[in-house]
């Protein structure tokens, strides 16, 4: 079958039903994917068939470009099944928008694999060396999440040549011809198989690098996406709402988790047989719906800021695209604290890995360290803006 033919769902209300209805799977094989390390394969699968990794695939290639709140929604209900599993979409939901902005050739190739799924690392862990008809790469990514179970990479690396100042640039490389270090061996989101990749001297034609500034900029794909609206979003701030949309989903999944097996409970060395008759108790989930509701807040109103940006030739100001990112440090403290007063009121019996609200919580302290959703770090990138600084930075 062409993939142009393929039958896709195409509003927010058919997408986010879809995501919903695969929880129980996903519930059901959490515990295993943390054991495992790695996305186990019946949610894969499920994923698969479900077509949502065709999220942020164009629609020349089957895809459904998806808006930036569907995407959310998507990405919210699968996390709120299983965080890692959420985190693990986000991811190749992303790095296939990203697969997107290079020419026509090679997304044929990249996504002409049935279920493509393309994995992503931003930060640059690698030199490409120019050559007659290409370039020659080296390095090493870590955090490469999702990478043992992809297709392809797109990869950060730096083109150096002998006298000239490096560029930043997007390699696209098949998995098969990386060397995959399994070295996830984590606290949190264990179940991401966040791995690290290596290149040994791997040849790239030309047409598979794509410097990085105008991709970080903003600027249109010089494509047959050019005119694709998925693509007139500034790259961080689409990656953004889509990761925040884990940090929600993570934080239902606390609220889900902690009344799941709220009934019947007491608290212990207290005359209260039933802890959901507690005043107490009544205060703080109150507190953390509360919490959520901010977290929810934050990321909705990024995500409709952006889309309705789509129908405005107007372009980005920086200060625009901070708060984006002010946004997102935002819903990951809110869903942060919202699980930790949750955590903190689950008893110890809640420590026994078959308990879902421990892992939640790692998986969430795991992806507050992220270094684009830590609060403190998008806390002072606004400030520096808002006093009238640069935002130090290129990645807004």
């Amino acid at each position: 079958m062409d993939a142009t033919s393929v039958d896709r769902p195409t509003t927010t209300t058919d997408l986010g039903q879809i995501a919903s209805d695969l929880r129980p799977i996903l519930r059901n094989f959490a515990q295993e994917g943390d054991q495992a390390r790695r996305m186990p394969q019946p949610v894969l699968t499920a994923l698969s068939e479900s077509g949502l990794l065709r999220l942020r695939l164009p629609t020349a290639f089957g895809g459904i470009e998806a808006d930036n709140r569907t995407t959310y929604e998507v990405v919210r209900a699968i996390s709120r099944g299983d965080g890692a599993a959420g985190w693990t979409l986000a991811v190749w939901a992303i790095s296939s928008w990203m697969a997107g902005l290079f020419p026509d050739t090679v997304q044929k190739t990249i996504f002409g694999t049935p279920s493509c799924r393309v994995a992503g690392i931003l930060s640059p862990g690698g030199v490409a060396i120019p050559t007659d008809d290409g370039y020659i790469l080296n390095g090493r990514w870590s955090f490469n999440t999702g990478a043992a179970q992809s297709h392809w990479n797109t990869l950060a690396a730096v083109i150096q040549e002998d006298r000239s100042e490096p560029i930043p640039a997007m390699v696209a490389v098949r998995i098969s011809d990386l060397v995959v270090d399994d070295d996830w061996h984590t606290s949190g989101m264990r179940g991401s198989g966040s791995v690290t990749v290596v290149a040994n001297g791997i040849p790239v034609p030309d047409a598979y690098v794509l410097p990085i500034g105008p991709v970080i900029a903003g600027a249109p794909p010089s494509n047959s996406n050019a005119t694709v609206p998925m693509y007139r979003t500034p790259f961080m701030v689409m990656a953004g709402i889509t990761v925040g949309a884990v940090a929600v989903g993570l934080a239902e999944a606390a609220i889900d988790a902690f009344l799941g097996r709220l009934p019947g409970r007491g608290i212990t060395y207290t005359d209260h047989a039933d802890q959901s008759r507690a005043g107490v108790t009544h205060i703080q989930v109150g507190a953390a719906s509360r919490l959520l509701e901010e977290a929810r807040l934050h990321v909705c109103h990024a995500a409709q800021f952006s889309d309705e940006r789509l129908a405005s030739e107007a372009p980005w100001t920086v200060e625009e695209r901070v708060r984006m990112r002010l946004h997102l440090g935002g819903a990951t403290r809110r869903a942060r604290e919202a699980i930790d007063l949750l955590a903190s009121i689950s008893g110890g019996s809640s420590t026994y890995l078959h308990v879902p609200i421990q892992r939640i919580q790692r998986d969430m302290h795991t992806l507050a360290l992220h270094a684009v959703m830590n609060p403190e770090t998008n806390d002072e990138l606004y400030g520096r803006v808002a006093c009238g600084m640069g935002p130090h930075t290129l990645y807004i």
